[in-house]
């Protein structure tokens, strides 16, 4: 992929002779460890835009913190917390708050990956497999970490094996294809729906640049917002399966 933007051509400026380096150290010769390099690319330069500028938004929105005077950043910051924290209070329930950063998190940094894509001439980093892989599978380890956690490693185990201990063989084998297939699952879901909705954009743009792409531009921003809600409620409802004690 190009380096559309200086901040992808800045990391491979920077990471690129890092990694022929890593290669040369293990016997590969400069011709061959600059032929198998693997440059940062737009998506990933998106990806550590977007992780930087929430970083940075945090950071000041604590720093300015005020009870009297709350400025339009802490305004939008206490509406998205108290929104998130209704849903999962709803789905998780007792014991939500510990959850909330992460989901959080992972809601807003979907859905401003997935909003770049409105931008012209942009990708959103979301209409690239790997990018939502790379959000379910940390999303899959953070869910099962709790569930041990909370439940120890016996009693989340009982999860898996069902009520009837007979049958525990055939539904842990089961349980278990069915939590792998949730990465899969959420991998797909959130990449098939954001290609779908920038190749759509992309496609009446090209055919008619003016008036009609408006007014799927707003679909594509009705879209970012609902797949980024499905994925923070997915990964909610993972959550409140894995830490659900048996009574």
């Amino acid at each position: 992929m190009p380096e559309t933007f200086s901040l992808v051509h800045l990391l491979n400026n920077l990471f690129m002779g890092v990694e022929v380096k890593a290669f040369q150290s293990i016997g590969l010769s400069p011709v061959v460890a600059s032929e198998k390099a693997v440059g940062v690319n737009q998506a990933f330069g998106l990806e550590l835009l977007v992780a930087c500028g929430l970083i940075a938004f945090f950071v000041v929105l604590r720093l300015t913190l005020s009870v009297e005077k709350p400025n339009p950043a802490q305004n939008i910051a206490e509406w998205v917390h108290g929104f998130v924290g209704g849903q999962a209070e709803q789905v998780i329930g007792h014991g939500y708050e510990r959850f909330q950063a992460f989901v959080t998190c992972i809601g807003l940094f979907v859905l401003l990956n997935n909003l770049l894509g409105v931008i012209p001439g942009v990708a959103a980093p979301t209409t690239q497999p790997w990018v939502p892989l790379g959000l379910a599978f940390p999303t899959f380890l953070y869910y099962n970490f709790h569930g041990l956690r909370e439940n120890g490693f016996i009693g989340y185990m009982k999860q898996f094996a069902g009520p009837i201990w007979w049958m525990a063989p055939l539904m842990f084998l089961i349980e278990t294809i069915s939590h792998l297939a949730r990465i899969l699952s959420l991998t797909v879901r959130l990449y098939a729906n954001m290609f779908a909705g920038d190749l759509l954009t992309l496609v009446f743009f090209s055919l008619i640049p003016l008036g009609v792409p408006v007014i799927f531009l707003g679909l594509h921003v009705f879209i970012s917002f609902i797949q980024a809600f499905v994925f923070m409620l997915l990964t909610m409802i993972y959550l409140s399966l894995a830490v659900a004690h048996e009574h």
